[in-house]
């Protein structure tokens, strides 16, 4: 470790001191156990001590460390492995590192969802690749130049997957329907009231 801060007669510091409490990966014998020897990510390591990965780097750097590469830390967080080899294999809510309480938006919910990939594949073969209000027909460009639009608003979660509230528009059709200037609604329909049971 080195020393704690010294100062000399004049003031000034000896060298080999420091004005910092001194940290285990400032020592590269340390650094090499966590990250070679254990397999520790930088992200990990920095985790400890409350810094970024990028703090740990570069204290690889500057011990001369070789960082692995993007193939090796693969390898060792098994990235790319299926079903129970993968370690996220099973693992929902909390089980996620990401995961932030459970407030995932509504849209981004809905996009990743099994139900909306299967709604927008029967869309796209029903309305064969056209855009359902000028007729352009997608070029084999799916689900870029191209959009599923929910005719009555996406938030009416009974609809959100039914195929029969989605059409297939391009984008710029896409653009048109919720603008100011489709003054007939074309395309867009009012939530339904819920009934009320007797």
């Amino acid at each position: 470790m080195h020393a704690m801060e010294q100062h000399n007669a004049r003031g000034q510091f000896v060298k080999g001191t420091h004005w910092r409490t001194p940290q285990p990966f400032w020592e590269k014998a340390w650094l090499e156990e966590e990250y070679i020897a254990k397999q520790r990510s930088t992200a990990e390591i920095g985790a400890d001590f409350g810094l970024r990965d990028t703090a740990i780097q570069y204290w690889l750097k500057k011990h001369g460390i070789q960082a692995r590469s993007i193939h090796e830390a693969r390898q060792i967080k098994q990235w790319g492995a299926s079903g129970e080899a993968n370690p996220m294999f099973g693992k929902r809510g909390k089980g996620v590192p990401n995961w932030k309480g459970g407030i995932t938006p509504l849209r981004q919910q809905l996009y990743s969802s099994l139900a909306w990939a299967h709604a927008v594949e029967i869309v796209w073969e029903r309305d064969k690749g056209l855009c359902q209000r000028c007729g352009k027909y997608d070029g084999g460009e799916k689900m870029r130049a191209f959009h599923i639009h929910h005719i009555i608003h996406f938030s009416h979660a009974p609809l959100v997957t039914e195929p029969s509230n989605l059409i297939l528009l391009c984008h710029k059709c896409h653009g048109f329907v919720h603008s100011k200037r489709n003054i007939h609604q074309q395309f867009l329909a009012p939530i339904p009231e819920t009934q009320e049971e007797p």
